[in-house]
């Protein structure tokens, strides 16, 4: 098939995507793999460019880079000039069919949490002596020493959730200001760690036939 008729030497710029998710069987386009800007004409037909549909053998995650466009772009138009900014790849996550969970297996994995949480919390509480320490601030501010401060203690224990709604800035999806959360930027980070890993290892063993080159 012959490439149809384009302006001379168009140029196309490009933008990967960190991240694609598409579903088992799916074709990753260009358009869905990076933000992409070059002449009106030319940007519906480069914009649907297959780059490969993902295969069994594959796995759930692939990586798209600079040679694989650049092969399949000049496919297409032979005299496109490409440009890209930022970094040369872009991960493409294989979804599953999604499956619903199990109302047991919430209920399961939500009471192994509530219960490992609460005896971290006690545990704690046990090593630094916290119902002495509790008793000797009452003897220190009432003279008198009773077995359960619970003037103390039931303040303490309410400040202790919402001390952790706070601190992870989160009440279910509700979140009280913009701020990343400590779990979130730790979330972040190894995402970005396990991004860093999984080019590395694509890299690695990428085929002729996706456009991969080892570093």
């Amino acid at each position: 098939m012959s490439a149809p008729d384009f302006p001379a030497a168009p140029s196309l710029y490009l933008r990967f995507r960190k991240n694609i998710t598409v579903k088992k069987g799916e074709a990753v386009t260009l358009g869905r793999a990076a933000d992409l800007h070059t002449e009106p004409g030319l940007l519906p037909q480069i914009s649907a460019l297959v780059l490969f549909r993902p295969e069994e053998k594959d796995g759930n995650r692939l990586l798209v880079d600079m040679m694989l466009v650049t092969r399949r772009v000049k496919e297409l138009v032979p005299q496109m000039h490409l440009v890209h900014f930022g970094e040369p790849h872009a991960l493409v996550q294989v979804m599953e069919a999604e499956r619903k969970c199990h109302p047991l297996l919430f209920a399961a994995v939500w009471l192994l949490l509530f219960i490992g949480s609460g005896l971290a919390i006690m545990n704690f509480h046990e090593d630094v002596s916290m119902p002495a320490v509790h008793g000797r601030i009452y003897e220190l501010l009432t003279g008198e020493r009773p077995e359960h401060p619970y003037w103390l203690q039931i303040p303490y224990s309410l400040g202790i959730g919402v001390g952790m709604v706070l601190f992870f800035n989160h009440v279910f999806k509700k979140k009280f200001n913009e701020e990343p959360s400590p779990l979130e930027v730790e979330m972040y980070l190894y995402q970005q760690n396990m991004n860093q890993y999984v080019v590395a290892e694509e890299y690695g063993k990428a085929s002729p036939e996706k456009g991969g080159t080892p570093p």
